[in-house]
């Protein structure tokens, strides 16, 4: 076997799990993206966090997907690209606020992608756009963006979720999980108290 000295691509880089948002972080970055007039991010900043959707359903979501006789509903249902299995989740009254007013100030009708590309060769924002906002809103705030990325905003309600009412089989339908084992690895539950709850959903 040839051996070479060229760095492996992992190296230097830190691996794992995102790590989800503090409750004082989403003020932080919802406060800062108010001050800043920056309509757009804070619709799709609020989606995020309600939405737990992995970054290419969240990314690709029409304005049909979450209105109802063009008014944002309280609640919205999608089928995923990775699994092909549908997820609802709530939007609450907040975020129904800026998804309106984002709606209205970009002029964007029924059928439109919510979060449009300005790149005339893409529909709407792409996976990796939207990675560099989400790096560019946790360092506005003081955050090394190094722990950060988009999965960051899908497990920060689940995670708040979870912490609250450690039920384990609603942050899997929450997350749209096939598996009770899926949910535990993505939240970091510790084995111990993974099976504890796992039996208590069983009971």
């Amino acid at each position: 076997m040839k051996y070479t000295n060229q760095s492996s691509w992992n190296q230097g880089k830190l691996i794992g799990q995102k790590q989800p948002l503090k409750l004082k972080e989403i003020y932080a970055i919802r406060i800062r993206l108010e001050l800043n007039g920056r309509v757009r991010d804070l619709a799709l900043f609020n989606l995020a966090i309600d939405s737990k959707l992995r970054s290419c359903d969240l990314i690709s979501l029409k304005v049909k997907d979450v209105t109802n006789s063009s008014v944002v509903s309280s609640r919205a249902m999608v089928i995923q690209k990775k699994t092909k299995t549908p997820v609802q989740f709530e939007i609450t009254k907040q975020t129904r606020r800026s998804v309106e007013l984002w709606i209205r100030k970009a002029n964007l009708k029924f059928d439109d992608y919510l979060f449009k590309s300005r790149l005339s060769h893409s529909p709407h924002i792409s996976k990796r756009q939207y990675s560099r906002i989400v790096k560019s809103w946790v360092s506005q705030i003081g955050l090394d963006p190094a722990p950060y990325g988009t999965h960051s905003l899908r497990r920060t309600k689940a995670t708040l979720i979870y912490r609250r009412t450690k039920n384990l089989r609603a942050v899997q339908l929450l997350l749209g999980h096939k598996s009770l084992e899926s949910t535990v690895k993505y939240l970091g539950i510790e084995v111990d108290d993974a099976l504890e709850l796992a039996e208590q959903t069983e009971a």
